[in-house]
């Protein structure tokens, strides 16, 4: 399994959660939502995510630190202002928050499932083989940075 850490790029699980989210909408249960509540919920939920994508992106720039997530090891600073004293991870909570209002439009349960399953593989190929590598680099300092601010939420 470890030839799938840092393969995938995350924007591209996350298309293919997206993906799979539909077609489980097409097969599984549906729920009801009044039409208007549901548009404001899902606008709401996007916003808040792109503000997570867009917000670690920043500050990611702003460090002059790679934002590429398949090299970590090229990392040159570590980031914990901003967004960052939030989550460790705020490009893939938005991702997972973009997916939450996928599911919500899509008005179906299944899909949901789509989100943990997101998470679960995110998780296990691209975080955690990040953290090794930004313990390398950081030691000290990220181990401290881990010991104040979760992976997630």
């Amino acid at each position: 399994m470890l030839n799938l850490e840092h393969r995938i790029p995350p924007p591209l699980v996350a298309l293919l959660t997206v993906a799979a989210m539909w077609a489980l909408a097409q097969i599984g249960p549906r729920f009801a939502m009044q039409a208007e509540l549901r548009h404001v919920l899902v606008v709401v939920l996007v916003l808040i995510g792109i503000a997570f994508d867009v917000s670690g992106i920043l500050a990611f720039r702003a460090s002059r630190t790679t934002v590429n997530p398949l090299k970590p090891e090229r990392s040159s600073s570590l980031v914990v202002g901003g967004i960052y004293r939030i989550t460790r991870n705020p490009m893939y909570v938005g991702m997972a928050i973009l997916l939450l209002a996928w599911a919500v439009h899509l008005s179906a349960w299944l899909p949901f499932a789509g989100i943990l399953a997101f998470v679960l593989y995110i998780t296990r190929f691209q975080i955690r083989p990040e953290e090794r590598a930004l313990q390398r680099i950081f030691g000290e300092a990220f181990s401290a940075y881990c010991a104040r601010v979760r992976r997630w939420l």
